[in-house]
């Protein structure tokens, strides 16, 4: 992540400036897990307010070690890492989510082969991100330039051929300002 020293600083006090992670897009998104879903990773996890918003919680993983402080504080596992690279076994979680986190990572389409890669077919990749083509999609993203953040944001139907690149079957599940996506991993031929 691009980002991480701005969230290793920041870290002491995100959960305090920073919105409660809705439970209901999450919960929609991970509907179309085609399998029963137990093992989750929250991917870009950051202090775990996704995982903390998951019933049954989920494994954080991010590459800022501050963020990853806090997670582990609030009792969630926590691995370090890169998610372009992620240090999990192949074929070993059911579902993943990336809650605003996508656009702070420098190779998007490295993370979306990536969290293909550690699920299981069946299994659902959930992300949860802004619009640019809203007004407030376009704010926001003047605003993280504005600071330094290296932010690249995608419109909902991009992101879904992203996923679709990837090996994920896509669908817009909600849209607007905040919006999610969902995928599902293909069966893969080797």
């Amino acid at each position: 992540m691009h980002d991480v020293p701005y969230f290793d600083a920041f870290a002491p006090v995100y959960d305090f400036v920073m919105p409660a992670t809705e439970r209901a897009p999450l919960a929609a998104g991970l509907g179309n897990a085609q399998r029963d879903v137990e093992r989750v990773l929250d991917l870009g996890g950051g202090t775990g307010r996704a995982a903390r918003a998951l019933e049954g919680g989920a494994t954080v993983l991010d590459a800022s070690r501050g963020m990853l402080e806090r997670a582990a504080d609030a009792g969630l596992p926590v691995v370090q890492g890169d998610v372009g690279g992620l240090p999990i076994q192949s074929a070993s979680a059911d579902a993943a989510v990336i809650v605003d986190a996508l656009h702070h990572f420098p190779d998007v389409p490295a993370a979306l082969d990536e969290a293909a890669r550690v699920l299981r077919p069946g299994g659902v990749l959930v992300v949860r991100e802004f619009d640019p083509s809203t007004v407030r999609g376009r704010l926001l993203e003047a605003a993280e330039h504005a600071i330094r953040f290296e932010s690249t944001f995608y419109t909902p139907d991009a992101l879904r051929g992203l996923l679709a690149d990837a090996g994920f079957a896509p669908q817009v599940v909600e849209r607007g300002f905040a919006y999610t996506v969902a995928g599902v991993r293909e069966q893969r031929s080797e």
